[in-house]
């Protein structure tokens, strides 16, 4: 059966796997002690780093280093950016990004990983129907995440944190890894889905002028993704068929 798409790429944190809180918790006890320690040595009153202020609109969904960062100036705070070989000791963005990765494989070699099943069943029912499929996330912990969930055969193509370091490509909002993603599988852009729970992640699937931009508010912030780029917001896969994105093809030709 013809259909009106190719490709569909999906994000993994939040979308695939259930990694997304893991990864909120481990920035938020990474941050909390670097903003302890920013108390006791500069006498910077403290003040928690906060899921929807904080980690919400300037660490979900970006590289590690650029999350570290833009957290860092939102509260006015500037240290040196440093190596990405920094020790977690070491006062640098680069070092704070070691140490919440620390904390995130900590949590995931002893509790696993977790899937949402509506997000697999679609992806198999797509692979049935010859539709390619696609993982594109910041994360450097990509395979680790879909190994210890068993689902690597399930991605044709797979650009993460460490392909992006390897071929320069920039880091959401900027489209380049669903644009990288759709080029490896051979689609164009304008027949190729886009799926993200990050709002960076659908202004990214916007500025790639990718066919379909779908957001997953898992965050209840169906809103906030329309705004940002979503063509299309549901609050689980479970919610759309491949029927449903077929016709939206199709009322765009």
């Amino acid at each position: 059966m013809m259909r009106n798409f190719d490709a569909v790429i999906f994000d993994m944190d939040g979308v695939i796997t259930k990694t997304a809180v893991v990864h909120s918790l481990s920035w938020k006890k990474m941050f909390d002690e670097y903003l302890h320690f920013r108390d006791k040595k500069y006498n910077e009153p403290f003040r928690e780093f906060s899921h929807t202020n904080d980690y919400l609109p300037y660490v979900d969904g970006r590289p590690r280093y650029k999350g570290v960062e833009a957290f860092l100036l939102s509260r006015g705070i500037h240290i040196p950016f440093g190596t990405s070989d920094d020790e977690t000791t070491k006062e640098t963005v680069c070092g704070l990004g070691n140490r919440k990765n620390e904390c995130l494989n900590a949590v995931i070699q002893e509790d696993g990983v977790e899937v949402y099943e509506s997000s697999i069943q679609l992806i198999n029912e797509l692979l049935s129907q010859n539709i390619k499929v696609g993982v594109a996330t910041s994360s450097k912990n990509c395979m680790t995440i879909l190994e210890k969930a068993g689902i690597t055969h399930l991605f044709e193509t797979r650009v993460d944190g460490i392909v992006s370091a390897e071929l320069g490509l920039k880091g959401k909002p900027e489209p380049d890894i669903f644009t990288t993603a759709a080029d490896n599988l051979g689609a164009t852009y304008s027949r190729s889905v886009v799926i993200e729970d990050a709002v960076s992640g659908v202004q990214a699937g916007h500025k790639g002028h990718f066919g379909l931009t779908l957001g997953v508010a898992r965050e209840k912030n169906v809103q906030e993704l329309k705004s940002n780029g979503a063509d299309l917001v549901v609050e689980d896969l479970s919610e759309i068929s491949i029927k449903d994105i077929d016709d939206w093809f199709a009322t765009k030709k």
